[in-house]
């Protein structure tokens, strides 16, 4: 655990006890803060009285005696409108912020030179994170990673000149972290996400873009358009910047992939750093822009192309993207129920020719699947589940042929049976639902357990 200080002495309020929130509450009183806690649930509330802290209904609290409000990244900030513990805290003149801000002045106060990673984007955070951790960690470094991938930040160890802590960052987070400064800021790419919570898109990118504005130095892909436009305003400023893309074109200065193929560029010359096509771990272009900005992040550590492609050979991927779950026959089961919306679904649907046998579906973003009508030709039959099947069914009537599945089990068990009767060299069932999973699940991790379960209790019967 990392305690903070920072409130040392003072009386804090605390909203939000899942998640993240009951290690920042524990660390805010190992740092010697009065910190009063409240949760909506009864049983988070339980929970945190049972690990000793305190536990007050901050709805009829006065908040003038508080410091800051230490907010949720769940609960809405501004839009659609402010959680009302955050309006308490505006009327009452306090600061509202979140636990990465707690950590970025705990590494000011504690060890300020320490080496901090911290990454975001509309899609790719959590594998470009744990590759980033991954190839310091294979290059013999102390790496401590956490954030939104999974691991509280205050959960971690503190930060000292010698570690380097890699942290994945949402929108949520950074819209707390009002003096986020890593060491570097990774900005993966762009797209329609969390308009619900930010109002627009604009807004959204401009969330996004205060990570990498105060970094000391940046890492941003610009194959999309709202990054390219935030590396642009960067560099005019004077900021270090380098550009990655996964586009097909080369870089004069940058990392770029073409094909499966990395390489890094300086004034127009580049050199071939590393292959990513016998990586099943890294297939698709999307893990090409994953890994160029990971090579991007580690600095002159990626010079050592003979270690950089070993390190990148035995990266073992991350549970629900991408994750090859095993083989029936000829088919091939793909669970990516990270994918929960269709910019993120795009990139497993291009990692396949064709043949593939899509299970799709859940609870709508914005969006829906119309983004992805250029692949429906590679769909061989897909099977809706979940809220969005009537929506999702008139999209693809006459495009790609589907079923209407309802739940998992059932398009799993239609998909496994019409890949076997595929003759198709690798038919592939993929699990990329382009939704969120809170009609039928509690979030895309359960989901995609469930998929794997199912798939290879199919296996398993040969």
């Amino acid at each position: 655990m990392t305690p903070v200080s920072a409130f040392a002495g003072r009386d804090v309020a605390l909203f939000g006890l899942g998640g993240s929130g009951l290690t920042t509450a524990q660390a805010l009183v190992a740092g010697g803060a009065r910190v009063a806690c409240w949760d909506d649930s009864a049983a988070q509330r339980d929970k945190a009285a049972a690990a000793g802290l305190a536990i007050e209904d901050l709805a009829a609290a006065e908040f003038s005696r508080f410091a800051a409000l230490i907010l949720t990244p769940g609960a809405p900030l501004t839009h659609p409108a402010p959680h009302w513990s955050a309006a308490k805290a505006r009327a009452a003149g306090i600061e509202i912020i979140g636990d990465i801000e707690l950590f970025c002045r705990e590494r000011r106060a504690r060890a300020p030179g320490a080496p901090f990673i911290a990454i975001t984007g509309t899609n790719g955070k959590s594998t470009t994170t744990a590759l980033i951790a991954h190839l310091l960690r294979a290059f013999g470094r102390d790496v401590a990673l956490g954030g939104n991938i999974g691991t509280a930040i205050l959960a971690l160890p503190p930060p000292a000149a010698r570690r380097t802590h890699v942290i994945e960052c949402s929108s949520f987070q950074i819209d707390l972290a009002p003096s986020l400064d890593a060491s570097v800021g990774v900005l993966l790419n762009l797209a329609p996400d969390h308009i619900d919570r930010h109002g627009t898109m604009e807004i959204y990118a401009a969330v996004k873009e205060r990570l990498v504005a105060m970094a000391g130095r940046v890492v941003i892909g610009v194959d999309d358009a709202h990054a390219r436009a935030i590396a642009a305003r960067l560099a005019a400023a004077g900021k270090p910047v380098t550009p990655i893309s996964a586009a097909g074109a080369p870089l004069a200065d940058g990392v770029f992939a073409r094909g499966s193929k990395l390489f890094r560029a300086a004034a127009g010359a580049a050199r071939e750093l590393a292959d990513l096509s016998a990586i099943a771990s890294l297939r698709g272009a999307h893990n090409a822009q994953n890994a160029c900005a990971a090579i991007a992040a580690i600095g002159d550590l990626a010079d050592d192309a003979a270690a950089l492609q070993a390190a990148l050979a035995v990266f073992p991927g991350l549970p629900h993207r991408m994750e090859e779950v095993g083989r029936l026959g000829r088919a091939l089961f793909i669970n990516d129920s990270k994918a929960t919306n269709a910019d993120a679904a795009e990139k497993a649907l291009a990692s396949f020719g064709g043949d593939i046998f899509w299970i799709v579906g859940g609870k709508r973003k914005e969006e829906g699947i119309e983004p992805l009508r250029r692949y429906f030709p590679r769909i061989a039959r897909a099977f809706l589940i979940g809220a969005a099947s009537e929506d999702f069914a008139a999209t693809l009537e006459g495009a790609a042929p589907y079923e209407r599945c309802g739940t998992l089990d059932v398009a799993l068990q239609q998909a496994a049976r019409a890949a076997a009767a595929s003759d198709a060299r690798e038919p592939v069932v993929l699990l990329s639902p382009a939704c969120a999973s809170y009609d039928q699940f509690p979030n895309f991790e359960v989901r995609g357990d469930r998929f794997r379960a199912l798939a290879r209790a199919l296996i398993a019967q040969g």
